[in-house]
């Protein structure tokens, strides 16, 4: 199963090394993540395909964050147990999942209103 790939690729487990990921393997993970959204935001002309661009924007994101808070990045002496990067990863979830309703039920009023989700035709202003 994954075990094979171990030796191929240090990111599914320890490397010919014996070494565990480091935090390149972590920051490269995030960077593909928000690339991806990036790239799905800027494509998409539906607004289902925007909305989950943005959430792997955020979820790159958080990767990123829990990444810096590694221990391997903590000055030597430093008193930091580094749940920093969670505490803000988590706080972004949060944003994240309010975030969604919402475009989620603006996506619905306008699919009522205009029986499709293309967001080129969200052009006009109707009251």
């Amino acid at each position: 199963m994954i075990a094979p790939l171990a030796w191929v690729c240090p990111v599914f487990g320890l490397g010919p090394l014996g070494h565990p990921p480091g935090v390149s393997h972590y920051l490269v993970v995030g960077a593909i993540l928000f690339v991806c959204g990036v790239v799905c935001m800027a494509t998409k002309r539906n607004a289902l395909g925007v909305l989950m661009g943005i959430e792997l924007v955020l979820n790159g994101a958080n990767v990123n964050f829990v990444a810096f808070a590694s221990p391997w990045l903590q000055a030597d002496g430093a008193r930091s147990i580094g749940l920093d990067g969670q505490a803000i990863a988590v706080f972004v979830i949060v944003l994240a999942a309010a975030e969604a309703a919402v475009a989620l039920a603006i996506t619905l009023n306008f699919y009522n209103n205009h029986a499709t989700v293309d967001v080129d035709r969200a052009d006009d202003l109707k009251g």
